[in-house]
């Protein structure tokens, strides 16, 4: 059987397992290791397993990630959101739609904490969804806003697949963080903007006018939490006191002093919190190593190096490449979900792309890589068939039909388009603020 015959098996295997419905970590690692019995036999499979499952997890860097998930499901249990729902409705309260972007605004600010998409867009939800659907905004713009601000839990720092992305391309990460701000704070405006547009554009999706609370010293506090946790965590590691290891660490025993100061913070609830941190870091760990044993197998058909031998030589610009890289990168994330993407193609694609000139330094092609890889496996949490953020936010409007919440999510991924095309043809708006750290 030819290398080329053996790589289409082995993710036929995964395609035809992930139709099935098997979780994709089973799904790699099945795929991952027929592959590698059909090549090596089954001692060498079993060497490799011995072998890589220690070495990846005895990484100290992995840490990092359990630490960020702990850190989001303390400020989950502990009741903050409320506090920044009612902030941010105070101040977008007196514009048209104004509840809708105060659901991206307190999505923005618990994505400062969270890392996690799927948990800021049903955090938020539980607590904007009722609140919108009260004031008259249809199941639609609801929805949709929801799902597209749950989104930026994963773009503004601390985000859990940057740090993965992090690990496997064996980059400095609060240099990745530091790149995503920029590009996170305009996926935040730009959400704005496309709420104001649509609903000048679609009437009676939001009510034309709204009642806006005042903005008092009591809702200011409500934030002071939040604030204080983010400044503590970021302005530690950029200002040299602690490791991006670390300051999750400190991130996450101050997000439960925070809680517990909410008075909101139960024993049930600290239970609670281990647990999903507990059932979240599984997964990503058991994904980890489906993805690793299915790149083995793959690097045995040494296939990957024979495509970035013929890319290499193809003569084809580096930006083209990069470009129908992205491309695939969007239809990836279409039916897989964003680590499983991460994990299974930066081992392939990410030397590929080293080796090509793009005019900058290597660290800065990495970096820079790492954000639009970001912000296209987001598209795969919006958009249909798996749209998981989609899914989950439209679990908790049992009245809204799918397809309504797929609708809504239309003009946050036409944003989402709009901010790709300028970080890809503008690569200072990631790469300024990665200049100043150290």
């Amino acid at each position: 059987m030819s290398a080329i015959q053996l790589t289409v098996l082995i993710f036929g295997t995964m395609l035809g397992l992930m139709a099935l419905r098997v979780p994709i970590a089973i799904t790699m690692f099945i795929a991952g290791a027929f592959g590698y019995v059909l090549q090596a036999g089954w001692l060498p499979l079993a060497n490799t397993l011995n072998s890589h499952i220690f070495a990846r997890f005895a990484s100290y860097d992995l840490s990092v990630i359990p630490l960020f998930i702990l850190m989001g499901n303390f400020a989950t249990q502990g009741g903050v959101t409320k506090a920044l729902f009612a902030f941010a409705s105070a101040i977008m309260g007196r514009f048209r739609g104004g509840l809708a972007m105060a659901s991206v605004l307190a999505s923005a600010a618990f994505g400062a904490i969270c890392g996690s998409s799927v948990a800021t867009a049903a955090t938020i939800t539980s607590v904007a969804l009722p609140e919108m659907r009260r004031h008259g905004y249809s199941g639609r713009l609801a929805t949709g806003t929801l799902a597209a601000g749950g989104t930026l839990g994963i773009l503004i720092p601390p985000s859990v697949p940057l740090v993965v992305y992090a690990i496997l391309a064996e980059q400095n990460i609060a240099k990745l963080f530091a790149a995503a701000m920029v590009p996170g704070l305009i996926a935040m405006v730009g959400y704005l903007i496309a709420i104001y547009i649509y609903v000048r554009l679609s009437p009676g999706q939001a009510p034309e006018k709204e009642e806006s609370a005042p903005i008092t010293l009591r809702s200011m506090a409500g934030i002071l939490p939040i604030a204080v946790v983010f400044l503590l965590v970021f302005g530690g590691i950029y200002g040299g006191l602690f490791s991006p290891t670390e300051g999750a660490a400190v991130g996450a025993a101050a997000t439960f002093v925070a809680a517990l100061l909410n008075r909101e913070l139960t024993a049930a609830k600290v239970r609670q919190a281990f647990y999903a941190t507990a059932s979240s870091s599984a997964m990503i760990f058991m994904i980890f190593i489906g993805a690793d044993l299915m790149n083995s197998a793959l690097a045995l058909t040494q296939v990957p190096m024979q495509l970035a031998a013929v890319v290499s030589g193809s003569g084809l610009s580096p930006l083209l490449i990069m470009a129908l890289i992205l491309l695939l990168y969007i239809v990836l994330g279409f039916v897989m979900d964003e680590l499983s993407v991460l994990l299974l193609t930066v081992p392939i694609f990410f030397p590929l792309l080293m080796a090509l000139d793009f005019g900058m330094s290597k660290e800065a092609v990495a970096i820079w890589f790492g954000i639009m890889l970001l912000m296209t496996v987001g598209f795969g949490l919006l958009a249909p068939p798996v749209g998981l953020n989609a899914y989950v936010v439209n679990g908790m409007a049992r009245d809204v039909p799918m397809a309504e919440t797929y609708w809504g999510v239309m003009p946050f991924l036409v944003s989402d388009l709009l901010r790709l095309a300028l970080v890809f043809f503008f690569p200072a708006v990631a790469l300024w603020l990665v200049s100043y750290v150290n």
